[in-house]
């Protein structure tokens, strides 16, 4: 049999994510980040490709990422509201973690996989830092699928996109949990 770890499965049975609009300072300090950032760096990559990469926003980085958000809301003829919104994401958040897919040239890993390995960094990233007590939400957003965007406000290269913004910092008020799948209805056993 093996030996489990009681304490790791009981925080996946029970973690949530935290709003962004409830997180507040302080955030973790770069330490307590690249720790962080390690745990997530840790995650399955085929071929030992690293498809990813991190930018971490902060202070006045935060205030241009919502600025650049709102040019690119007006640009792409978003409604008030919806720019509104996205704009105060940015302004109101202590921390981000752009987690950045980067697309390699390989023979062995198909696109496809690096953008799940990516995609687990982000898994991974979240779920450190709310295993470590901090406030954590993943989003994306309209923004982070424009290409002007994500070039003008973040450098990206071509071969580069956002995977998700990892917003940190310390939970205001925790959320009440949300309805979780019914097992029965997305499981299929085949024994045959």
């Amino acid at each position: 049999m093996p030996t489990p770890n009681t304490a790791a499965m009981d925080f996946l049975l029970t973690r949530r994510s935290r709003p962004a609009k409830t997180l507040v300072a302080p955030a973790p300090d770069r330490a307590t980040l690249e720790t962080l950032l390690t745990a997530a760096a840790r995650t399955p990559d085929h071929g030992k490709l690293e498809p990813w990469r991190f930018i971490v926003l902060e202070g006045a980085a935060l205030t241009r990422m919502a600025e650049a958000t709102e040019q690119a809301g007006v640009r792409l003829g978003k409604d008030a509201d919806a720019i509104a919104k996205a704009k105060s994401t940015w302004r109101d958040s202590p921390l981000c973690v752009a987690v950045i897919e980067v697309q390699k040239p390989s023979d062995k890993v198909p696109p496809v996989e690096q953008t799940y390995s990516a995609g687990a960094v982000c898994l991974a990233l979240l779920n450190a830092a709310l295993a470590s007590g901090w406030g954590a939400n993943w989003l994306s957003g309209w923004a982070s699928h424009d290409r002007d965007f994500v070039t003008e406000a973040l450098s990206l290269a071509e071969n580069e996109s956002v995977a998700g913004f990892m917003h940190l910092g310390t939970e205001r008020s925790a959320p009440p949990d949300r309805p979780r799948p019914d097992l029965d209805q997305i499981t299929t056993w085949v024994d045959a």
